[in-house]
């Protein structure tokens, strides 16, 4: 067992307590993860979507949903982001750079952003790992291209899909339009691609006073903030705070 300096054993003790739960927890995500890998064989892709992307020189293309597979790696990543943001959305739209110019209803989602934020520095790290990963917007290509500017993205593959079905297909666009956050998992088989998992608890009931937390063992600012006295704050991510944005 180890101590830290001046601890109280009342301290110790509780600790200890937290210590065999966080163990518990370790065991029940491990096994999360044991019976996602083990599911059975999704459903073929109903079409090779056509994205509007960049190709390698950085010019407008057209893009397969088979061309975000890169030749060695056949697992892809896809977060939809949402772009246009909510309907409903109320907090504040970006006040700099080419995002500022977009009317309210077209600018992003501050939470979407702040999270590409975070997997931006992890996607060189994953591409190393053998894994295809990229973000898909129903947004125009150069509304998505300048938001990744301002932002400074520099590493995610940003696609596209104002001119097709695919995000009302996987259930990332609601009836009404709505856009609609979702992390997809496809794997590409000798039979095809295949879909592979979705963040379904995105889109589950909650729990009271709580969020979706569809992701929230990859939210690496929500995680942060659970190691803390104070915990997660009523609090919600912003395009920018104060003068500047936040990358």
């Amino acid at each position: 067992m180890i101590t830290f300096p001046n601890e109280s054993a009342k301290y110790r003790t509780a600790r200890q307590k937290l210590l065999l739960r966080e163990i518990e927890l370790r065991r029940a995500m491990e096994a999360v993860a044991v019976a996602r890998r083990a599911l059975p064989p999704g459903g073929l892709i109903r079409q090779d979507y056509v994205f509007d992307g960049l190709d390698d020189a950085g010019k407008p293309a057209k893009i397969k949903l088979s061309e975000l597979f890169a030749p060695d790696k056949g697992t892809l990543i896809l977060y939809n982001m949402m772009f246009p943001r909510h309907p409903q959305e109320k907090r504040d739209v970006a006040t700099g750079g080419e995002t500022a110019k977009l009317a309210r209803h077209d600018q992003p989602c501050p939470s979407c952003t702040c999270l590409l934020d975070q997997f931006d520095g992890a996607i060189g790290h994953l591409e190393a790992a053998g894994f295809n990963f990229a973000v898909v917007a129903k947004t125009a290509l150069e509304n998505l291209t300048a938001l990744g500017r301002d932002r400074g993205w520099k590493n995610m593959r940003l696609v596209s899909s104002a001119g097709n079905s695919f995000k009302r297909d996987y259930n990332a666009e609601a009836d009404d339009g709505a856009q609609l956050p979702l992390l997809s998992v496809f794997h590409r088989d000798a039979d095809g691609i295949r879909h592979f998992w979705s963040s379904e608890l995105d889109l589950a009931p909650t729990d009271p006073g709580q969020d979706p937390r569809g992701l929230g063992t990859c939210e690496t600012l929500w995680n942060l903030m659970d190691f803390t006295p104070e915990g997660r704050p009523d609090w919600d991510e912003q395009l920018q705070y104060g003068a500047a944005c936040c990358h």
